[in-house]
């Protein structure tokens, strides 16, 4: 029987303290068996826009995994994936630039709303310093995951984040309910970013 348990996690935030515990989770989490239709169902999503991802990473002066982007998309704003109606920021509506943190993206030098998917994307990606990554390795992608959402689960409450493991035997409860908050007994209800990758190529998806 898989039960969810908090797993204990480095308080470090470089990659190169973290490679291999990445690797070593990574390698040994199970998605919760309750949880493996919900996570099957996004993995279709991803797959409906496969194409659309793939394109647009082919735009991009590196060598981008598609999966890597509709990673982000998923976790941002997962019912949009598939749909490509908000930011890849933040999940708020592209007839906007965006309101919630990073706020005012895409900026006005790239030009004025409403913006099309590619256009705010691309400028989400660049805004966090991906389009200078050239190691698209599993665990490398699973740091910069985590760094998109934020280190603050692993510094201050040492535990795997829920952003990459939840719906996983890796993690069972904690999580920030809002900016700064934090809660011991809060449930993630949203399927982490590393359950996603480690199904959807189990499945040939990605």
């Amino acid at each position: 029987m898989v039960t969810a348990t908090n797993t204990t996690v480095s308080t470090k935030t470089a990659y190169a303290s973290l490679k291999d515990e990445y690797a070593a989770l990574y390698a040994r989490m199970v998605v919760l068996p309750g949880k493996r239709s919900s996570v099957d169902q996004q993995i279709d999503r991803i797959v409906h826009g496969r194409a659309r991802y793939q394109a647009f990473v082919a735009t991009l002066p590196v060598a981008m995994p598609w999966s890597f982007v509709a990673l982000i998309h998923s976790m941002e704003e997962s019912t949009d994936v598939g749909a490509f109606h908000c930011h890849l920021h933040n999940g708020d509506p592209l007839s906007e630039r965006t309101v919630h943190y990073p706020s005012g993206r895409p900026p006005h030098k790239v030009g004025d709303p409403p913006f099309t998917w590619e256009v705010s994307a691309r400028d989400a990606l660049a805004y966090d310093g991906f389009l200078d990554e050239t190691d698209w390795s599993v665990p490398h992608m699973l740091y910069l995951l985590e760094k998109y959402n934020g280190f603050g689960t692993r510094r201050y409450h040492q535990m795997a984040t829920p952003y990459l493991w939840s719906f996983s035997d890796l993690y069972a409860r904690g999580k920030y309910v809002a900016d700064s908050k934090w809660s011991d007994t809060a449930v993630s209800k949203q399927m982490g970013a590393a359950v996603i990758l480690k199904r959807g190529t189990e499945l040939g998806a990605f």
